[in-house]
């Protein structure tokens, strides 16, 4: 268990963000939650934690907009006294073949996927160095690993943020503050609800899609267990990238 630590999570109202947050509160983290436009279900995620015993609060901002961004981390280090672990989840889709995606499908995705990690880490950072401690975790992808059709925009972001993980691990080590990413395969969320699990899961080694609950565990080990890693990517895939 962890006292007072706080925990600001990105994309957190719902599928794979509100699953990290629940299992950073179970760890004793304050959680703060970050969420673009649902309000009913951020206020339902505050709530379940609030029920497990720790400080919950909503932001409700654009991830895309760095103004948004300093402002909402300059709120949460006020309004909870610090930060230690920020998990830059947010993500968004807007899929075709790049023969016809356009321009403002192309700069949406990178905005929201992968500028919004600069946005969040930058303004955090410099409480991490202040307290010199810390702990950032960026959502990357597998198709960031190994590139996916119809995906150009999305799989760019994912393995931008891969490459800015390693950067800043070396960057900002001897302040002993670690960075890492996390690159999921199939997992069970809005955004895989019109896939078929099970014509999916023939390419998995461990014959399923995964939960959101499966990469949630992984956050927690890198954020509160694993204090000598930093700069890697932990897939959670069940073995697709084998």
């Amino acid at each position: 268990m962890t006292d007072n630590k706080v925990a600001l999570i990105t994309g957190a109202s719902r599928g794979i963000g509100r699953a990290c947050a629940i299992e950073l509160a179970k760890a004793g983290y304050n959680i703060a939650v970050s969420y673009a436009g649902n309000d009913e279900a951020a206020n339902k995620t505050v709530a379940d934690l609030q029920d497990l015993g720790v400080k919950a609060k909503a932001y409700k901002f654009d991830v895309a907009d760095k103004d948004a961004c300093a402002k909402a981390v300059e709120d949460v280090i006020t309004e909870f006294g610090g930060l230690d672990v920020l998990v830059n989840n947010a993500g968004i889709t807007r899929d075709g073949l790049f023969l016809r995606m356009n321009a403002e499908n192309w700069e949406a995705v990178i905005n929201t996927n992968l500028s919004s990690a600069f946005y969040m880490s930058n303004p955090a950072i410099k409480t991490m160095v202040k307290q010199r401690s810390g702990c950032i975790i960026n959502m990357s992808s597998i198709v960031g690993v190994m590139g996916n059709a119809g995906q150009a925009n999305y799989a760019a972001a994912k393995a931008g943020l891969i490459g800015f993980t390693k950067t800043l691990a070396k960057e900002l080590g001897s302040r002993n503050i670690r960075v890492n990413a996390i690159a999921p395969g199939f997992i069970q969320t809005d955004m895989t609800k019109d896939l078929d699990p099970t014509k999916m899961a023939e390419h998995i080694p461990l014959k399923r899609l995964g939960m959101p609950e499966d990469i949630a565990k992984a956050v927690k080990f890198l954020a509160v267990d694993g204090e000598y890693v930093t700069g890697q990517v932990l897939g959670v895939d069940g073995g697709l990238v084998i």
